[in-house]
């Protein structure tokens, strides 16, 4: 018998108590302050606790939890997390209403919050603050993402759930969430505001002042639940470097981190131009694709029935499959690494990679880019499902670090996932131990991704993540990447401080180890002591690229800023204590004492930081009588966009818990291990985008031939493209300036995702060194009914 569950509901079948959460966002030019409030009440005859689980930027920290019940006020303070889960269960036990929150042992995006001991009938107002750091986007916006749900983590084979705090997590429809959101920013910046967008609708952006530096922002009335809300701010001129110098705070001592001026740069990078000009021609390119269960677009993963996954992730906001997301992500992966492999660069080495609960690779060891590995390598990408189980992606990294580097091929690593694992902390490690040999390039597919697996592997790994949500189309930010990994390797980087007399530095930050042209950096620093003369100071970035020593140089005011509030202090002392943590992570069983898990608890109590090894707890000391009756455990329900929600079924003794993962039209389900069965509803192929359609017809040299397929592609017939063309010229010259005028004339709009195979066109072209050039590009003009000049092609 099967029967709906939809979330967890009290006897009386009523909602968990959240009641509504509020956010509110104080966005300082590219780092924000987050504050939330949740609201709760228990309407249930007995004393509760309630466990609420929810999702924050893998980068962020958390800097103040307090609560308040009826008229008391509780603030929390930051304990180690063993001492924090005994006070807390001490409290409970007494009878005392306590409040505990921490952070996952596995992935530092994941919170558990648990309010404990709510009397019947009383209400209780939760509020907590982190910052963060604003992502800078291809277009150069910065990204703010408020996730609706938690992913789902797969926690591989053989490895534990993390202590503490016993969380279930409940899954509903979006549409069912019993509580409300309320989204709202304020912006402020030295340069002017230009622009707020967001996925969601907004109420219009309101200015504060006629220079435009302040404005404030709100999410229109009536959000669903159905997306994670992405804001993106844009300011004139983001590419100019800056540095914010934040006063200490006046109670903590001078000396410490918290009580000295912190300064943080924001380095752009700008790169001479003999160099951009040039993209590399060798590299060894490895390709590791998510083909997990998610990834066939219903976004749930096809376990085994003994893997419990942390959490749901979202789908749909219908039960319609005629609403259903088309194309899917490894669809939309397909189309992807057709451009990247069109576009790689003839003499280089590629390899790729697919993983789900196990992995798979296309050849032994990676291959020598040609028109054969080419096709074979495009064959089997073809054919590839979303049919791999779970996501594992340890041991395929493993696998890859294990192959040794090919001399004088840089090695490029591009990973694909809806950042789906249990063991991030692990995998990042992992990264960063082989971030001598390689770069990592990291993608996250699909709402909620895992920032702290993306945003870590690209930051260990010296290369650049992005996020792909929504109706975001993946292939130009994949296209961006590689033009980055083509870039030369910045070495040698090193930051130099020029500072008044009297005052000294403090590198808060890890050694900068990648950097590319355009894209932000924050370096943290700690100033210590005082200076009677300049105000002034200054810092140089230095490194070597492509052979040449470059430098970029940034003056800046020692005068701290004003209404900064202890932001900066805070992402500092966060970003500090992520590279103690990745040390103590790094001593893999050697006794050191525990000094650096001792340096991150002592940081982090006296920042009020967020950290692995401490907790948030609060206790209500008041004097007030004893809880009577048994204490009832409620899991908040995260939303589920899909309308059916979880059901349960029998099978044999215990119940078993049944998902349906919807493919494309194709009903799939898991249940009680027994196989699986499929049912197919047939959905039409849509037709080919002729954009990838022509881009498919290209040879690993470049250049086109001239063929029926490649005049389809073009939209004429074989007569057509054949008649015009020169007697005397090559007719795979005449194809490749046909496909040349022709994304120029008609894929502009779409130029940074062909751009670079292009390139590989006109080199080819200009190899052949073939006459009646000019003649060619007038006669593909006239018949395609064009006007490409011969210089904008560059030949």
């Amino acid at each position: 018998m099967m029967v709906n569950c939809c979330g967890l509901l009290n006897a009386n079948k009523e909602p968990v108590p959240l009641k509504s959460v509020e956010v509110e966002l104080e966005v300082r030019d590219h780092v924000t302050t987050v504050i939330s409030t949740l609201n709760y009440e228990n309407k249930e005859d007995k004393p509760l606790e309630a466990v609420f689980v929810f999702p924050l930027p893998g980068d962020a920290a958390v800097c103040h939890f307090s609560a308040k019940i009826g008229q008391t006020q509780i603030v929390a303070e930051v304990k180690e997390k063993q001492e924090a889960r005994e006070e807390y269960d001490d409290a409970l036990s007494s009878g005392q209403q306590a409040f505990l929150l921490e952070e996952s042992e596995q992935s530092p995006d994941i919170f558990s919050l648990s309010v404990g001991s709510l009397p019947p009938g009383e209400s209780a107002s939760i509020r907590l603050e982190y910052v963060t750091e604003l992502a800078v986007q291809a277009d150069e916006g910065l990204r703010f993402c408020l996730p609706a749900v938690l992913n789902p983590r797969y926690q591989p084979q053989g490895s534990g759930g993390s202590a503490g705090v016993n969380v279930q997590v409940t899954s509903v429809p979006a549409s069912l969430v019993p509580y409300s959101l309320s989204f709202s920013a304020r912006v402020s910046s030295p340069r002017p505001v230009s622009k707020v967008e967001s996925n969601c609708p907004l109420d219009p952006l309101q200015y504060l002042n006629t220079e435009k530096t302040q404005a404030t922002v709100k999410l229109a009335a009536g959000h669903k639940f159905d997306r994670d809300v992405e804001l993106l701010i844009y300011y004139k001129d983001a590419h100019q470097p800056t540095a914010v110098v934040e006063a200490g705070q006046a109670s903590s001592k001078p000396g410490t981190l918290m009580g000295d001026p912190v300064v943080m740069l924001s380095l752009y990078p700008e790169f001479p131009q003999a160099v951009m000009s040039s993209v590399a021609s060798c590299g060894e390119f490895v390709f590791l694709l998510d083909r997990s269960g998610s990834m066939s677009g219903a976004r749930l993963k096809s376990a085994k029935v003994q893997i419990m996954f942390y959490f749901f992730r979202k789908i749909i906001h219908s039960v319609s499959l005629t609403q259903w997301p088309s194309p899917s992500s490894l669809s939309s992966l397909k189309d992807t690494l057709l451009l990247l492999l069109k576009s790689l660069p003839v003499g280089c080495y590629f390899n790729i990679y697919s993983f789900g609960s196990s992995f798979q690779h296309i050849f032994p060891k990676s291959v020598e880019y040609n028109q054969k590995t080419m096709e074979e390598a495009l064959k089997n990408v073809e054919e590839m499902q979303a049919n791999l189980g779970g996501t594992e992606i340890l041991q395929p990294l493993k696998h890859i670090y294990s192959q040794p580097c090919i001399p004088n091929q840089p090695r490029q690593l591009f990973v694909f996932t809806d950042g789906e694992v249990g063991n991030t902390k692990e995998v990042i490690n992992l990264v960063k131990q082989n971030s001598g040999s390689h770069r990592c390039f990291s993608f996250g597919i699909g709402e909620g991704a895992s920032s702290a697996l993306i945003n870590g592997l690209a930051k260990e790994g010296g290369g650049h993540a992005q996020f792909i949500t929504g109706t975001d189309r993946m292939q130009p930010k994949v296209m961006q990447s590689l033009r980055f990994a083509l870039q030369p390797a910045v070495v040698d980087i090193s930051v130099k401080w020029d500072l008044p007399k009297g005052v000294s530095v403090t590198a808060l930050s890890p050694p900068l180890t990648a950097l590319f042209q355009g894209q932000r950096s924050l370096v943290y620093a700690q100033l210590t002591g005082q200076s009677s003369e300049a105000s002034q100071g200054c810092v140089t970035v230095k490194y070597s690229l492509a052979g040449h020593p470059s430098q970029n140089q940034l003056q800046f005011s020692l005068k701290p800023a004003e209404d900064t509030g202890l932001t900066v202090h805070r992402l500092a002392a966060r970003t500090l204590i992520r590279s103690l943590e990745m040390e103590e992570r790094e001593r893999d069983g050697r006794e050191d004492g525990g000094v650096k898990k001792k340096k991150v608890v002592e940081l982090s109590v006296q920042s009020g930081v967020s950290s692995a090894f401490t907790s948030f707890i609060a206790v209500n000391k008041g004097d007030g009588e004893a809880i009577q009756g048994p204490l009832v455990r409620r899991n908040v329900p995260t939303p589920m966009m899909m309308a059916m929600g979880m059901r349960q079924m029998s099978c044999g003794a215990p119940q078993m818990t049944m998902m349906m993962a919807m493919d494309m039209g194709r009903c799939v389900p898991m249940s009680c291990g027994a196989p699986r069965m499929t049912k197919r509803c047939s959905p039409k192929q849509p037709a080919r985008d002729p954009l990838l359609q022509l881009v498919s017809l290209q040879k690993a040299s470049g250049c086109w031939v001239l063929d029926p397929a490649l005049a389809a592609a073009l939209g004429k017939t074989s007569e057509e493209v054949e008649k015009p063309k020169p007697a005397s010229v090559n007719q795979e010259v005449w194809a490749t300036i046909l496909a040349l005028i022709w994304l120029h004339g008609f894929k502009m709009d779409a130029q940074e995702e062909w751009e670079l195979l292009a390139m590989k066109a006109v080199s080819w072209l200009r190899a052949q060194k073939a006459s009646c050039v000019t003649e060619c590009v007038e006669a593909v003009n006239s018949l395609l009914g064009c006007n490409v000049q011969r210089d904008t092609l560059g030949i």
